[in-house]
């Protein structure tokens, strides 16, 4: 395994990091385990959850995951684990989480509290890699990053990482804690795919100029890019499929913007361009996810163990340059189907 660093940190991850937000939900506890060992023997050491996981998030199944995941953390050697996990972002912001009534924000209650509850159900005294989940727009950065080196320096947490962001609150945040001398972040998790390049436009930048890592989610765009959506009718047991037939309409929107016609034209011809590699789609996806030099891990996920082996097969895969300009071309043709 060839290990990569995340940032200029001490975390040296392997290039593919394990998701869990099925964990829970859509996988039982014996599945996710059986998906966890999967990827530990495949030589996977990172590891990724979040305080609001599984996926939906609903108040009866909050913090599920966590501790699922924690019961197996058990089974291994602590230290051969890179772990990350979340505090939910804002109540203000995109969603109002199922957690502390719904009253979030990213300040030093909220923070201490959430921290606390994730070691807790992970059943360990320290988290590697502690991220926020989405920004919070009315807290000061100033504070938000005080309190989250103050779990630094209380060794809870290794090193600190953002997720959904862009980049002004991540260039900010960072500026804050050099001038403050407070720990930065170190890596940024974002959606970042086939179907989704706008991390290219100016936040592959910042990460190269300032040593900070992306770990992209959604390298098979929820799914999208398998393929499975390119039939007459929406599978019925799908991410997708299922939000479409929810009452919840940040569900039913989510699942709009990953499924309609530009994404599925487009992955129409990124089935063709690996098919002509002699590939599966999701080794592709997960590959092209995996080729950019401020990516540290990309994170993958699965309902089942018998997925991960498309996924895990990015391992051993080299792109070729006319196969990454194939993909640029489809791009070109369709610049951002997601929006």
């Amino acid at each position: 395994m060839k290990y990569r660093y995340i940032g200029n940190s001490g975390l040296r991850v392997s290039p593919i990091c394990m998701g869990t937000m099925s964990f829970g939900s859509w996988s039982d506890e014996a599945e996710s385990f059986r998906i966890l060992d999967t990827a530990y023997e495949r030589g996977i050491n990172f590891y990724d959850t979040a305080e609001v996981y599984p996926v939906p998030p609903r108040k009866e199944t909050v913090g599920i995951t966590e501790t699922i995941f924690g019961k197996w953390i058990k089974t291994r050697d602590r230290d051969s684990l890179i772990i990350a996990t979340k505090v939910a972002g804002a109540a203000s912001g995109w969603f109002v989480p199922p957690v502390r009534s719904g009253m979030t924000a990213i300040d030093r209650h909220h923070i201490e509290r959430a921290v606390e509850g994730s070691l807790k159900r992970l059943g360990i005294d320290y988290i590697d890699l502690y991220q926020v989940h989405w920004p919070d727009t009315v807290v000061p950065i100033e504070e938000s990053m005080a309190a989250l080196d103050r779990l630094v320096e209380s060794g809870k947490v290794r090193y600190l990482g953002t997720s959904n962001e862009n980049a002004y609150g991540l260039t900010k945040a960072n500026t804050v804690a050099h001038y403050e001398g407070l720990a930065r972040f170190q890596s940024i998790q974002n959606n970042f795919s086939l179907l989704h390049r706008r991390f290219l436009d100016e936040l592959a930048t910042v990460c190269r100029r300032e040593k900070i890592s992306l770990l992209p989610y959604s390298p098979i765009g929820g799914g999208v890019l398998s393929g499975k959506y390119n039939s007459d009718n929406i599978p019925g047991n799908s991410r997708f499929g299922e939000y479409l037939q929810m009452d919840n309409p940040r569900q039913r929107a989510m699942a709009d913007r990953f499924v309609n016609p530009g994404t599925l034209q487009s992955t129409a011809r990124y089935l063709e361009i690996a098919r002509d590699a002699g590939m599966s789609p999701v080794t592709l996806a997960t590959a092209w996810s995996m080729n950019f030099d401020f990516v540290a891990s990309t994170i993958i996920g699965a309902r089942t163990a018998d997925q991960l082996e498309e996924s895990l097969a990015a391992l051993d895969v080299t792109l070729s340059d006319e196969i990454m300009k194939a993909c640029d071309d489809v791009h070109k043709q369709f610049p951002y189907p997601m929006g």
